[in-house]
């Protein structure tokens, strides 16, 4: 399958501009627009992607209480690559945006090994909610995110940035959601915290729809090396 087609306040003295970034409510709105993030799955395998268990479903209504100390945000600088060791994700990440169909670009197929971060958004680390998607799959086998409906609380996803540092994220709720009826609100909205989500294809599967759902990964800082 594939996917997606799915400041602070500056010092005096700091006079770089600012990258423009949509405001969550307008970017939740045009994924909702194309029925969430993915789209066009292969399904070809007897085996099928992983899928969340409802004990991994993050706790609505409350904030997770973080294992580790509180962890500042961090400045802005683009992600390069995503780590996921209990999955065996190593992969590189490129930015993706909005494309001519209001859907959020997806990575190239061609390249199963290829992640993408939505660049209308924070980089991971910042203040807010960072959102990188993959593909579960392509014609010739599994993609980047195939195993990501396995991942359970606790587990860590590695961001490496551009700027040397890596910002450990720690999952707290992995879940899929029917692309009808998608909750982008509580999916994107911010935290007022450095929160990611990991999204890629899920669900039942269709040769005429592709991929049903989303599976979506929650996960907010909790160290940066």
């Amino acid at each position: 399958m594939s996917a997606s087609r799915l400041p602070t306040m500056a010092d005096e003295e700091e006079q770089e501009p600012r990258r423009k970034r949509a405001p969550w409510g307008v970017i939740a709105l045009v994924l909702l627009s194309g029925l969430a993030l993915i789209r066009n799955g292969s399904g070809e395998f007897d085996v099928g992607p992983p899928q969340p268990a409802k004990a991994v479903a993050p706790d609505i209504g409350r904030a997770p209480a973080p294992s580790a100390g509180a962890v500042r945000a961090l400045p802005s600088s683009v992600p390069d690559r995503v780590r996921i060791p209990v999955i065996q994700v190593d992969a590189p990440i490129t930015p993706v945006g909005v494309d001519s169909d209001g859907w959020v670009a997806a990575p190239p197929p061609e390249d199963p090994n290829l992640a993408g971060w939505f660049n209308g958004a924070v980089t991971p680390g910042e203040k807010g909610t960072a959102v990188v998607v993959g593909h579960v799959d392509n014609k010739a086998g599994p993609a980047v995110f195939y195993g990501l409906g396995a991942l359970k609380k606790g587990n860590h996803v590695d961001i490496h940035r551009e700027d040397g540092k890596t910002a450990v994220f720690e999952v707290y709720g992995v879940e899929v959601f029917e692309k009808n009826g998608f909750p982008g609100d509580r999916v994107y909205g911010s935290k007022g915290t450095p929160e990611l989500r990991v999204i890629t294809c899920g669900g039942g599967y269709t040769k005429q729809t592709g991929y049903q759902g989303n599976v979506v990964v929650f996960a907010r800082l909790v160290e940066v090396r």
